[in-house]
Order: structure tokens, then C-alpha cells, then sequence
């Protein structure tokens, strides 16, 4: 039972038993006054009347008419007149009658009637004895009406104190609602402060709760820089801040094996041909801040993968969002920008290469062709670029109108099918079935990567991602088993996306804790604000969350331990030979 719920039964118990004996001591006062008042009316009556009959003729007739006169004037039960042999000589008699008043409360108050008795003089000697007893039913009438007068403050009393009492006390629980809340933001890894209360009590709770959260957020921040330092040591060069070599041929590994990345794409290789010699004429300073600037000009396009062969030689792997001879131009003209600005340019000898590549190509393959290329262009010496026409099997091209009805047909006919990948325990139980997102057009079927970068080119990427969100719903509401859909790193900025996707959460209470949401780690990376902003606003809805492809861009993301994330699903890349691979073991 709550602590609200207890006090609300300790202060409903004190009321109770004050308003309750209030009520008993107020009746039984009441009671008490009217059996008295009425005790002495009667004596007060009767003496009179006595007196009244004491100054009359003693004859039986003028007593029975002054006593029917005296009886249809007052408000009597009973007047009975005896001789000083208790021998009738005339009474006057009649029922009760109790009107307006229950007759349980009747029975319950009681009320003891003294008669008043006086005694009737003839002259000298006693004439006769007078009773009389009056009509209590307006003593009931003023105690019921009394009783209740008194129970209906008491109940309005106690409404009125209840609605103060309730406002008092959700203001002075605040604090322990906030400590509540903070406690389950530490249990989803999510490490806020709440205000410190004036009561004495609750202000230790509260400190004590902020200390703690303080305490572990920081241990958690103080452990992700530490392994983003880790990472950055493990997998980039210090120099240009590209992967190292191994990173990047996995990272490439991890590309062309991936159904759901781009069908094809372009590697440009980039030689400072004459290394050695700058490093002597111009010194290690000026040569390593020559290739950290000419590595910052080719990771300009956040889609690429870079990576720094050995001391001399720069890699780029990116998907082409223009054709191969412009985009390859574009990072020439990029670089050729660097070498311009920087001293003794005259200096550099920089032989570029790109090759285009598709999906189902080896990595060894793509490098033997891009060596090929670039021999090429060092014969041409200087700076010459060298572009590889190759395109074998490739798949159609489609121009840019032929996407836009091929999504927007999709969309509107559902033409969107899940996928079926279950990831398991170590026991095959069922963690959850990863649920890529395929595309059906005209007995074609199209991959993740056929279709997202055009998505995305058109601004269809939130549209696409809520179908695949309503089409796991709709396979939870059968199946009943955990689904993982991805959310697209655009989605992210999408508001109107977002809006609806809160929408359908609602809407679908059973169905949201069997919803796992990932995003990759590289469209995280790209926009982290928006990032944050996605996994704050849809977990408090109980929606898992998750980081897929996590490991090359972590250091990138900031501080995870704030967003509650329910899991990572760490890159193929850093898988590759892990058992001999001791850097990537220890991240």
C-alpha cells in the first residue's frame, strides 16, 4: 500500500472518530438539556395550574372545564386531578404523536418524561393532588433537528477539510513523487535531480537520491569517455582521424555484405606520394596537420567511410549520390582546395584513383582495380585523378521520377513486406525477429539499400518508416512476438513523423511493448540532437530502443546513459577475427 494511501487512512480514521464523538457528546448534551427543561416544565406547570384550581369552587364540574381549558391551551399529554385519597376526580388525556421524526431515532433517544406533580388547597386543608405530564414530541422535533444540523457541518467539515487536506497533502508528497519518478529514471539509466523540499524528512531523502543519481551519472559519463578514448585509440589514426586499415577493410567487409546498404557505390584512393620528403623539409608538424586537413576534406560527405591505408595512402568508401566522375571530382576538387591554402604546395604530389563498385563485389577485388587506377594516375604524375569505367552486371538506372512513383506507389498499396530474422539466446529462445523493411514494385523486389537513399533524396523516409512501424503492429497483433524495425537516421528530424509515430503508440497500448525500435549508430552520429530528442519523447511509452551497427562513430554520440537504451547490436566490422583481434576484444 502506498504512503498516500496510509495517510489518507490515518487522517480518514481521525476524522472519523473526532466528527464521531463530537456527535455522541453533542446528542447525549441535547439530551440530557431537554429531559431537564422538560422535567421543569412540568413541575412549573403543574404548580400553576394547582394554584389556578386552589382559587376556584370545588365542585367536580368548574375542575373538568378549567382542566379542558388549561389541556386545549397547552401542549400536554396528560392532567389528572385526585382527591388526598388518590381517588379520580378529573383527567384529561391524549397519545403522543411524533411527527417528522424516524422512530428509530425515537427509540434511540429516549427521552425519560417526570411528571410534575402539585397539590391542590381548599383553604386551609388539601383539596387534591395535581399531575401533570407535557407532550414531548417537540423534544424529539429539536433533538432530531439538532442531530441533524450538527451531522450536516460535521459532513461538510469534513468535504471541505478532505479537498484541503488533499491539496496539502500532494504538496507535501510532491517531493516523494519526484523521488519515485528520479528512482525510475536511474532503473531506464537516465540520471536527473529533482528540487530539494523545505521538510526536514524528506529533504535528506531527496539529497541523498540526487547524490546518488549525481554519482552514477557521472561514473557512467566518466566510463563512455573512456571508452570513447579507448575507441578512438583502437580504431582511428591519430593523425587524420580516419579508421585505421584493418577498421576500414571491415568496415568495407561490412558494406558489401549488408543487404540492406546502397546495391553500389565508389572507393577513391588518394597518395601523398612524396611523404617522406615533406616530413624532412617541412617537419612532422606541418606534414601531420597537411593530412589531418586533407582527411577532414574527404569525410566532408557524411555518408563516407574513410580510412588511412598506411602512412602515405587515403581510402574513401561511399555510396555515389551523383554520378562516379562528379562525386569523384567534387572530393578532388575538395582536396585540391586544401593543397591551395597550405604552405609549399608545390610541394605535393597527390595521384588520386576512384573505382565504382557493386553490392555482391569483394573488398580484395575493389582494392586490386583501385591499385590498378592509380598506378595509372602516378604515371600521369602531379595530381591527376584517374576514374575506372567499370560496371559490370550493374542493375538499371532509374532516374529520379521513376523512384518517386515507385515509393509513392509502395506507400499508398502497402507495398512494403517485413522481414523474417530472429535473433536468439545462447538457448535459440527468441529475443526478438529483426524485421528489415523489402520492397515490392512490379515483381521486383528491392533491398534496404535500393530504395533508401532515393527515400531519402525525396523526403519519404517518415512516411516510409511509419508504414513499417503500422505493418509491425499489424504482424505483433497475430504473431505476438518482439519485432525490430529501423528507424531512418531523416525520420529523426522528420516532426511530422514523429508526431504521428507518438500517435500510433498510443493507440496501440498492447502492441507497444513487443515494438523494438533501433537506429543505426552512423545516422545517430550525423544528427545527435535529434537523436536524443526521438528516444526521450517515444520511451516513456515502453517501446524498447536500441543502437544498431554500434562502435565505429560511438565517441560521437555523447552521453547514452541518459536516454534509457534497452540495447546495442555491435557492427560486423569490429567482429571480423575478434579472437585475434585483442584491441577489439577489450572494446
Amino acid at each position: 500500500m502506498s504512503l498516500t494511501k496510509q495517510l489518507w487512512i490515518t487522517i480518514a480514521g481521525v476524522a472519523l472518530l473526532a466528527i464521531g464523538g463530537s456527535l455522541v457528546v453533542s446528542f447525549y448534551t441535547a439530551h440530557q438539556y431537554l429531559e431537564e427543561q422538560l422535567k421543569n416544565k412540568n413541575r412549573d406547570n403543574a404548580t400553576a395550574i394547582a394554584l389556578s384550581l386552589t382559587q376556584l369552587p370545588k365542585d367536580q364540574t368548574t375542575i373538568e372545564l378549567q382542566l379542558n381549558s388549561v389541556f386545549d391551551l397547552g401542549n400536554y399529554q396528560l392532567l389528572r386531578v385526585t382527591d388526598e385519597h388518590d381517588k379520580l376526580i378529573a383527567e384529561k388525556r391524549e397519545e403522543s404523536r411524533i411527527e417528522g421524526v424516524p422512530g428509530w431515532f425515537v427509540d434511540l433517544a429516549h427521552i425519560n418524561e417526570s411528571a410534575g406533580i402539585a397539590y391542590i388547597q381548599d383553604q386551609w386543608n388539601q383539596y387534591g393532588k395535581l399531575v401533570l405530564q407535557s407532550d414531548a414530541s417537540f423534544a424529539y422535533k429539536a433533538l432530531w433537528n439538532n442531530t441533524r444540523s450538527l451531522l450536516f457541518w460535521f459532513l461538510f467539515t469534513t468535504v471541505a477539510a478532505g479537498i484541503l487536506g488533499k491539496l496539502l497533502l500532494s504538496r507535501i508528497t510532491a517531493p516523494l513523487n519526484d523521488v519515485v519518478n528520479q528512482a525510475q529514471a536511474i532503473g531506464e539509466r537516465r540520471f536527473v535531480t529533482t528540487p530539494v523540499p523545505h521538510t526536514r524528512e524528506l529533504k535528506v531523502v531527496v539529497s541523498a537520491m540526487n547524490a546518488l543519481s549525481e554519482r552514477v551519472g557521472q561514473m557512467l559519463a566518466d566510463e563512455g569517455q573512456r571508452l570513447a578514448n579507448l575507441g578512438r585509440q583502437i580504431h582511428e589514426d591519430p593523425v587524420t582521424g580516419l579508421f585505421i586499415r584493418q577498421q576500414f577493410l571491415n568496415a568495407c567487409s561490412t558494406q558489401l555484405s549488408n543487404p540492406n546498404a546502397p546495391a553500389s557505390g565508389a572507393m577513391l584512393i588518394l597518395r601523398v606520394s612524396n611523404l617522406t620528403e615533406l616530413n624532412r623539409d617541412l617537419g612532422r608538424l606541418v606534414t601531420d596537420q597537411l593530412l589531418h586537413d586533407l582527411a577532414q576534406a574527404f569525410l566532408s560527405d557524411s555518408n563516407a567511410i574513410g580510412g588511412r591505408l598506411n602512412g602515405s595512402d587515403l581510402a574513401l568508401m561511399a555510396p555515389p549520390a551523383v554520378a562516379l566522375q562528379d562525386w569523384a571530382t567534387g572530393v578532388a576538387a575538395r582536396v585540391h582546395e586544401v593543397v591551395r591554402r597550405h604552405p609549399n604546395a608545390d610541394q605535393l604530389t597527390l595521384p588520386m584513383a576512384a573505382v565504382p563498385y557493386q553490392r555482391s563485389d569483394a573488398v580484395a577485388a575493389i582494392l586490386a582495380r583501385l591499385d590498378t587506377a592509380l598506378a595509372e594516375a602516378e604515371l600521369e604524375g602531379g595530381r591527376a585523378l584517374k576514374i575506372e569505367k567499370f560496371s559490370d552486371e550493374a542493375p538499371p538506372v532509374r532516374n529520379q521520377e521513376q523512384w518517386r512513383e515507385i515509393l509513392t506507389t509502395a506507400l499508398n498499396e502497402k507495398g512494403f513486406r517485413l522481414g523474417n530474422y530472429p535473433v536468439l539466446t545462447l538457448k535459440d529462445e527468441i529475443i526478438h525477429v529483426e524485421a528489415p523493411a523489402d520492397l515490392y514494385s512490379a515483381g521486383i523486389i528491392f533491398k534496404a539499400g535500393d530504395f533508401l537513399p532515393w527515400a531519402a533524396r525525396l523526403g519519404l523516409t517518415g512516411r516510409m518508416d511509419y508504414a513499417v512501424v503500422r505493418e509491425a503492429f499489424d504482424r505483433i497483433a497475430s504473431w505476438q512476438h518482439p519485432i525490430a524495425v529501423t528507424i531512418s537516421a531523416q525520420a529523426l528530424q522528420d516532426a511530422r513523423f514523429i508526431t504521428e509515430l507518438i500517435a500510433l503508440l498510443r493507440a496501440n497500448p498492447r502492441q507497444v511493448p513487443f515494438l523494438w525500435m533501433e537506429i543505426a549508430e552512423d545516422g545517430a552520429a550525423r544528427n545527435p540532437a535529434a537523436f536524443h530528442a526521438f528516444c526521450l519523447a517515444v520511451k516513456p511509452f515502453a517501446s524498447k530502443l536500441g543502437l544498431k551497427h554500434a562502435g565505429p562513430r560511438f565517441s560521437t554520440l555523447g552521453d547514452l546513459h541518459d536516454l534509457g537504451l534497452d540495447y546495442l547490436k555491435i557492427d560486423t566490422s569490429l567482429l571480423y577475427d575478434i579472437d585475434d583481434n585483442k584491441d577489439n576484444k577489450s572494446f
